[in-house]
């Protein structure tokens, strides 16, 4: 009896134990259905390219050889991830999701998906990666995901994604990296943001919010990636930011940060990278800001900031690379120690009040983008540009609007082979354009204009077969264009205006087929317009011959510019009709023509031009009735003045009505009539008789047409006298 008692529970243990080893294949087998029928789910709602989601089906049962899909090794061999990154997939994220329980990484980033994010996706105990940028999701971040203990990664950055930043996801205890970039998120700032003891990396920029900057009361928050960029923040900058000792990479550009830049922002010794760019800031720059050692991009351009720049910035800033300090009011000199700053690249100081001579930069074997436009630098004897001929990566060179005078050196030919942007407009610049800027092969935008160079443009500018933008205008050049500009294929700006350029326009410009504006106005250019000009069809914003000697026809190749919406050749000696060609420019806006010789109707396609804005035709001898209708009926934007032979029908100031001009035609007849009459003496009467005859006729002639029998009736009078 005692041992059936012994026995007894060890029976019913064995049966229990055999009962759940029977029963864990059915729940493995449950789970992993699970996550097939969630899985299926997902994608019943989306659609794509052919193939994508093709080993998604019901036929398949093992979800783990499913495209984009990783199981863990171990049984139960659950979905672990979901990778569908960049598969040009459309359509909603479906709360199915929420079913895949062992979820550790979502990745649907670069693709269409659309509508909300799904609050149940807080369900997701196991999720330590969530990134579905790079789509068009909307409305609100759900609270939820803050609920995450195991969240170390989001990224719900480039959608359009509105409403407030949850405290909760601010708040996440494991939370390391915050990607909320690129959406329309408004609000203040979650005050928690900058006091956690896990966040790492918050990339917050090109959103909607406002309201201050937090307080950082934590010690030393471990963030290192902090970018508020392009948003509506105001306030001050708080000192507390300095607190965080670890950054790395500070943006706060373009919000609406004002007052001055706190002292503490140039203790952290971590920082490399710091951009307070177009803001409201004042005052003088903090010392502690340029004596940054491991600084290397600071910029502080567009404020309001003051003060002379540090004598010993190129020692104190030993690792600069980028130094943007442009569109404040610094004034004094460059420092003569900025150009043993040796790892700069980029160096912008343009628009402030800087003056004296600019340093010679060659001593900067990396520098590849110099702009010390707008401030007040004088060239000396240019051996600057002597030096920068060491500056071997130099790709642009920016000195506009400065007091540089005096001529430019050849040394200029030496400059990087490397340089695409040289601009030297707005300046005093004297004598000659070196030969040798012919060298600058790489050279892509070239602007001298707005100086007082002279001499004639040289041969030379013909090898500089990268040019897309030439504007020599506004100088005291003179000679003729060189045929060698022809060989600039890629030119699609031209602007030799204002010069005492002359001779004929050379044909080979019609090589220059990418030409968007031509501007030759304001010189001396005689002969023919080249219809070969007629033939750049990329002719689309402007083509200004006016103010020059030009003489013939407006070639009928005019039609050609089909694109065109500007086009002036007033000012010049042109005659003939306008041809009708004129009429195939239908995107045409402004027309002047005025001031030449041409003749003939003003042609009634003009009034077809839907697009035409402006039309000057005054000063020349066009005759007839001004048409009627479209831009005709906009006195304002029509000039004819100075056309003597020109009638409208309906009565305008300054134009008489066509019916008063030919009874004042009548008039004149008679009255030069007459006046033969009483010259004639009556022993001259026969001598006289032709004229007079021919008067008569003339009167009698008009009179028929416009009078009719009355008129015939005054004829037969004088007849029988």
């Amino acid at each position: 009896m005692a041992s059936s008692v012994v026995l007894f529970p060890g029976i019913v243990w064995f049966l229990c134990l055999f009962c759940f080893l029977c029963s864990l294949p059915l729940a493995i087998c449950n789970e992993t259905e699970n996550d097939r029928q969630a899985l299926l789910c997902f994608k019943s709602r989306l659609s794509g390219p052919a193939g994508v989601l093709a080993s998604w089906s019901n036929t398949s049962l093992d979800v783990c050889d499913w495209h984009g899909i990783t199981c863990s090794t171990v049984s139960p061999r659950r979905v672990i991830e979901l990778d569908l990154n960049s598969e040009g997939i459309s359509g909603p994220i479906s709360p199915c999701i929420a079913n895949l329980t062992s979820l550790e990484r979502l990745q649907l980033s670069n693709n269409n998906f659309n509508g909300g994010i799904p609050s149940k996706l807080g369900l997701l105990s196991r999720l330590r990666e969530l990134n579905l940028s790079k789509n068009t999701l909307e409305g609100n971040i759900p609270p939820s995901l803050g609920s995450s203990r195991s969240l170390t990664y989001v990224n719900l950055g480039m959608n359009a994604l509105t409403g407030v930043i949850p405290e909760s996801l601010a708040n996440s205890p494991s939370l390391q990296v915050l990607l909320l970039m690129s959406n329309r998120l408004s609000g203040k700032l979650p005050k928690a943001l900058f006091n956690t003891s896990s966040l790492l990396d918050i990339f917050l920029q090109k959103n909607n919010l406002v309201g201050s900057i937090p307080v950082v009361t934590a010690t030393s928050p471990p963030i290192q990636y902090l970018d508020l960029s392009y948003n509506h923040i105001s306030g001050k900058i708080p000192s507390s930011l300095g607190n965080l000792s670890s950054l790395i990479d500070l943006r706060l550009t373009e919000n609406n940060l004002v007052g001055h830049i706190p002292d503490s922002l140039g203790h952290i010794s971590t920082l490399e990278i710091l951009t307070l760019t177009a803001n409201n800031l004042s005052g003088a720059v903090p010392p502690s800001l340029f004596n940054m050692s491991s600084v290397t991009f600071l910029g502080v351009a567009n404020n309001s900031l003051v003060g002379r720049l540090p004598s010993n910035i190129g020692y104190t800033l030993p690792n600069i690379q980028d130094l943007i300090l442009s569109s404040n009011k610094f004034d004094g000199p460059i420092p003569a120690s900025l150009p043993k700053a040796y790892n700069l690249r980029q160096l912008y100081l343009y628009n402030n009040s800087l003056t004296g001579f600019i340093p010679f930069f060659g001593s900067l074997p990396n520098l590849e983008e110099l702009d010390l436009s707008y401030n007040k630098l004088e060239a000396g004897d240019w051996e600057f540009v002597s030096s920068l001929a060491n500056c071997t990566r130099l790709t642009m060179l920016m000195l506009v609007g400065n007091n540089l005078q005096g001529e430019m050196p050849s040394s200029i030919g030496n400059l990087s082979d490397s340089l695409e942007w040289l601009w030297l407009r707005e300046n005093q610049i004297s004598g000659p354009i070196p030969p040798e800027i012919g060298n600058l092969k790489s050279l892509r935008r070239l602007y001298m204009d707005y100086n007082l160079i002279t001499g004639n443009i040289p041969a030379t500018i013909g090898n500089l077969h990268s040019l897309v933008r030439l504007p020599f205008g506004q100088n005291r050049l003179s000679g003729q264009i060189p045929d060698t500009i022809g060989n600039l294929v890629q030119l699609n700006s031209l602007k030799l205006d204002g010069n005492n350029i002359s001779g004929r326009i050379p044909a080979d410009i019609g090589h220059c087929n990418q030409l968007q504006i031509l501007n030759l106005a304001h010189n001396s250019l005689d002969g023919n317009i080249p219809s070969e000009i007629f033939k750049i069809s990329s002719l689309s914003e402007e083509l200004d011959l006016s103010h020059n000697y030009l003489s013939g026809g407006v070639p009928v190749e005019v039609g050609n510019l089909i694109n065109v919406n500007k086009i002036s050749i007033s000012d010049n000696r042109l005659s003939g009709n306008i041809p009708s060609t004129l009429g195939q420019c239908v995107v045409l806006e402004y027309l002047d023509i005025s001031h030449n010789n041409l003749s003939g109707k003003i042609p009634q396609f003009l009034t077809s031009l839907s697009s035409l804005k402006n039309l000057n035709l005054s000063f020349n001898n066009f005759d007839g009735a001004v048409p009627g209708g479209g831009i005709f009926n906009n006195t304002a934007a029509v000039s004819v003045e100075g056309n003597h032979d020109l009638c409208t029908s309906i009565p305008t100031g300054g134009i008489p009505l066509c019916s008063t001009q030919v009874d004042r035609k009548g008039q004149q007849n008679a009255s030069a009539l007459l006046t033969i009459l009483l010259q004639c003496q009556l022993k001259e009467i026969m001598i006289c008789v032709p004229a007079f005859q021919q008067e008569v006729y003339l009167f009698v002639q008009h009179k028929l047409t416009e009078k009719g029998n009355k008129m015939q009736q005054r004829v037969d009078f004088i007849d029988s006298k």
